[in-house]
């Protein structure tokens, strides 16, 4: 078992100028493996922003992306079937900017608000006032919101992170709302439109849009012709199509992709794009 003064011993030589010796250093990390990550995550918090933290981060990234990597693949080899599936992918997406993410602890956040709402939806039969009091509980009551100051953080596109800030884009704050609802047998997906994701209800008796990034509001499919005209995009009727579950997925990635090349993590931005490319092969 490493000790933490050999982790900060092996960090410091990192810095040194000799070749060989960092050479020797990462060979050690190499070596130590994924067992090692919770000591250099817990070391991590407790720096200040700079480089030495940036250090540590690229460190735990690199001793981790392999496993990601390998349990994306074992998820998409069984199948990502239903907004349980998606779930379970888009947490382990979450393992990109967090690798020791408690995955169990999130899911039990999504479990009690559930159970929260629970009682105001059970006996409304109106699928309208249903849908309304989900997306009141969501954007009111725990106020989810769009992050308006940072879009582009990559905080804004992990599932884990969004829940901690309650802040989110179109699609992660979808993500929420349609997690939530799964738990609830509430018929609410998600809709790929370009430029911003959208929700949609569909009931027995009716069905409608939602904008996630307007505090659930519901948008009508004019308001949406008129958005992608704006934006100079044609509107075509799959845009309004219920999304796959592998649409998400990927649009999720494509996503992180943009965040990190904006902040010139271009490594990131390749592992990102080997994701990418691995889950478009179970297209």
């Amino acid at each position: 078992m490493i000790s933490k003064s050999e982790i900060q011993s092996l960090l410091t030589l990192m810095d040194d100028p000799d070749p060989f010796v960092q050479e020797s250093v990462n060979r050690r990390f190499v070596e130590l493996g994924e067992n090692v990550v919770p000591m250099l995550d817990q070391y991590q918090v407790d720096l200040k922003q700079g480089e030495e933290k940036t250090r540590v981060n690229e460190l735990i990234h690199s001793l981790t992306f392999e496993g990601l990597q390998t349990d994306f693949v074992d998820a998409l080899e069984v199948g990502i079937k239903n907004r349980k599936d998606l779930e379970s992918i888009i947490f382990m997406l979450s393992r990109f900017g967090n690798p020791t993410i408690d995955t169990k602890h999130y899911k039990e956040k999504l479990d009690h608000f559930a159970e929260m709402v629970a009682p105001s939806i059970r006996y409304k039969l109106d699928e309208r006032k249903k849908a309304s009091h989900l997306f009141k509980f969501v954007f009111e009551d725990l106020n989810f919101n769009g992050d308006q100051k940072d879009y582009h953080n990559p905080a804004n596109c992990f599932l884990d992170t969004v829940i901690d800030r309650r802040k989110g884009l179109p699609i992660t704050l979808s993500m929420i709302v349609m997690f939530i609802a799964r738990r609830l047998d509430l018929p609410v997906f998600g809709v790929n439109m370009p430029i911003h994701f959208m929700l949609t209800y569909i009931g027995e008796r009716e069905e409608f849009l939602v904008d996630p990034y307007d505090d659930g509001a519901v948008v009508s499919y004019d308001q949406c012709y008129f958005f992608l005209k704006k934006n100079n995009i044609e509107p075509k009727p799959e845009y309004f199509q219920m999304a796959s579950d592998m649409d998400i997925l990927i649009r999720t990635i494509r996503n992180l992709i943009q965040s990190y090349e904006r902040k010139e993590q271009l490594e990131k931005v390749e592992d990102l794009k080997r994701l990418l490319s691995t889950v478009e092969l179970y297209l």
